[in-house]
């Protein structure tokens, strides 16, 4: 393994989506895993850490000698109570970012999600930029805009460096009509990944989602900013559409 490798943790690693970037990322950086609840008979990587992240003593020790972050742990449904959403997505939050801080982390990449900006999907008001001012569709929406904007503080106040993506669908392949607007591929999300960790973007926000040609969600600041390049496109795993498919409540987002 090679020494000029950057030290990257990614929390909430027995997800799809940590899986999937473990996989296509291990060669690119030296790895360390964060479990919570499931933890993998066979980790993918030797360096791995069982924590939860509501509880600071526990997850403090996984930043030491970490350069980069990929967060993705936390409470992952947009259905969720008030209280679940509130211990890992707020309490779980700050405790990430401010071990994160006192160990020297220098950026961190928070897994945020379209549920930010949900009401404008449920009112058809496209395009969506992410400038916009936020519509949470769900208090696991609002704790989500609330991780980005803690962000925005330990960049302003600290220097931290902090990219947010609103992830749309991340799936292997399309499956309906929603997808084709919000669909993000395991290889796109990696490439966001890299090309964020090694861009000099101090703070920004992004839409996570592949090149689209159906897309209602505005992509430039992430290919101009960021240098993404989207190898897929959902339009190109499924059937000629016929007019305009419908929100479905935003059930399908990540």
């Amino acid at each position: 393994m090679s020494a000029t490798k950057r030290k990257v943790l990614i929390t909430g690693a027995a997800g799809r989506i940590g899986t999937e970037l473990t996989r296509r990322l291990g060669d690119r950086y030296d790895l360390r895993l964060h479990f919570n609840r499931t933890v993998p008979d066979q980790p993918l990587v030797d360096d791995y850490v069982v924590a939860n992240i509501a509880d600071y003593d526990a997850i403090a020790p996984a930043m030491e000698g970490v350069d980069s972050i990929i967060h993705l742990a936390g409470q992952p449904s947009w259905r969720a109570e008030w209280a679940d959403v509130h211990e890992a997505n707020v309490q779980g939050q700050f405790n990430v970012y401010e071990s994160a801080r006192k160990a020297g982390v220098r950026r961190i990449l928070f897994a945020s999600t379209n549920h930010v900006m949900g009401m404008y999907d449920r009112d058809t008001a496209w395009p969506i930029y992410a400038d916009q001012p936020v519509r949470p569709d769900s208090l696991y929406g609002v704790t989500k805009a609330f991780g980005e904007t803690l962000g925005r503080h330990y960049h302003d106040r600290y220097g931290m460096s902090v990219i947010n993506f609103r992830i749309g669908w991340f799936l292997e392949k399309p499956e309906d009509e929603i997808a084709r607007y919000m669909w993000l591929s395991p290889r796109d999300f990696a490439q966001l990944c890299w090309r964020a960790i090694e861009s000099d973007v101090g703070y920004g926000t992004f839409y996570a989602i592949s090149g689209n040609s159906s897309r209602n969600w505005d992509i430039t600041d992430s290919i101009v900013r960021l240098g993404y390049r989207p190898e897929d496109d959902a339009d190109e795993h499924m059937p000629p559409k016929y007019g305009h498919a419908s929100f479905n409540d935003g059930q399908a987002g990540s």
